[in-house]
């Protein structure tokens, strides 16, 4: 029997976990560099050190699934500061290639499947 909790029950994608590099930045500007925690195919969170990233604010990431790099662009859903220099963020997708959709759920579909692979 499966249990679940209230924030399970709201959440809309399976998330998993990851620890890499992700690329970062507001449409029209230079690159900035953040640590994934987590991945779906709706979107993702991660950490940014050092800069300012607002509520609403649109971005454009940049991260490895399976090996292959995905572009997003998408909307900041809400932002968390953990110590002074550090924020944690959620990322809602508005824009990504089909193609780099269907490698995202591939992903969530392998990680239910076989969660320690």
């Amino acid at each position: 029997m499966r249990v679940s909790s209230p924030e399970r029950d709201r959440r809309k994608f399976h998330r998993i976990p990851m620890d890499q590099v992700v690329s970062f930045a507001e449409l029209g500007r230079s690159d900035q560099l953040g640590r994934g925690i987590d991945l779906s195919s709706g979107g993702i969170r991660f950490q940014a050190v050092a800069c300012e990233i607002d509520l609403g604010q649109r971005l454009r990431l940049t991260f490895l699934v399976l090996g292959q790099s995905v572009t997003a662009v998408g909307t900041v859903a809400w932002s968390t500061e953990i110590d002074p220099l550090t924020l944690e963020v959620g990322i809602e997708f508005d824009a990504i290639e089909a193609s780099d959709q269907a490698l995202l759920e591939a992903f969530s579909q392998q990680a239910e499947t076989d969660p320690l692979a």
